[in-house]
């Protein structure tokens, strides 16, 4: 393996998924500034909007995204420009 090509910086994150409230430990070089006490330990946080947890594909649900009714909005809203 080369010399100085590896970050010497890895620590325990804890990797926290904002939709659902799942929080992970695993080790990591990720920047952080906010820290976390998870199970009586204080962690470095890194925040996500998805995760194994929460992800369709390994949940295996989907989640229903209103799209008609934002069609429909923009439909209406941009009529009035239609020639």
């Amino acid at each position: 393996m080369k010399k100085g090509v590896h970050p010497e910086n890895y620590r325990l994150v804890a990797f926290k998924d904002m939709s659902n409230e799942d929080v992970f430990i695993t080790k990591s070089t990720v920047e952080t500034k906010e820290t976390i006490t998870h199970e009586g330990v204080e962690y470095p946080v890194f925040k996500m909007e998805i995760s194994r947890t929460s992800h369709p594909f390994y949940t295996g649900k989907s989640k229903l995204i209103d799209t008609a009714g934002r069609i429909d909005k923009f439909k209406t809203k941009y009529a009035k420009h239609v020639k």
